[in-house]
């Protein structure tokens, strides 16, 4: 996981060859995203929901293999399933918006191994502490700009 002291970039391009079809780099990394053909993309890969559920279930997961070797807890194995819809807000008792509709996830974790109680209680303590979960449930800024085509130089204009 990133460190707050260097930022994490990724490029995100169109493929030209699909309607909606990204490919995001990361390093020597590349991954295809695109939306389902219901929304006119051809489902040559996920979409970027998906994409931000596998990022909190990735991180969600190596934080508690983590904690788990640091307290030498016999956690075998994580599994996360997640799950993203929008919700009314009149109907979440716990949300601070009172109109509209507001972003829900669910997280299910699967801890196995010979855990007790008060570990598997633990283990889902420390599952919000992992940091994707943590930035996307603190103030998020999006500073957007444009730069020029060539990624170099050029007068950037700026939108918050």
């Amino acid at each position: 996981m990133a460190t707050a002291d260097v930022p994490t970039v990724v490029e995100v391009e169109e493929t030209l060859t699909g309607r909606y079809m990204q490919t995001a780099r990361s390093g020597r990394h590349a991954l295809t995203l695109d939306e389902p053909p219901q929304a006119g993309g051809n489902d040559a890969g996920p979409g970027p929901y998906e994409f931000l559920l596998m990022a909190l279930g990735a991180c969600t997961s190596m934080t508690l293999r983590m904690y788990a070797e640091l307290k030498k807890l016999p956690l075998t194995r994580v599994r996360v399933r997640l799950t993203h819809r929008k919700i009314h807000a009149q109907d979440c008792a716990d949300c601070s918006t009172r109109e509209g509709k507001v972003d829900e996830i669910t997280r299910e974790i699967i801890l196995e191994g010979e855990l007790s109680d008060e570990q598997r209680k633990r283990l889902l303590e420390i599952a919000s502490r992992c940091p994707v979960n943590r930035t996307l449930t603190s103030e998020i800024k999006v500073r957007s700009r444009l730069t020029a085509s060539d990624w170099e130089g050029g007068a950037p204009w700026d939108a918050d």
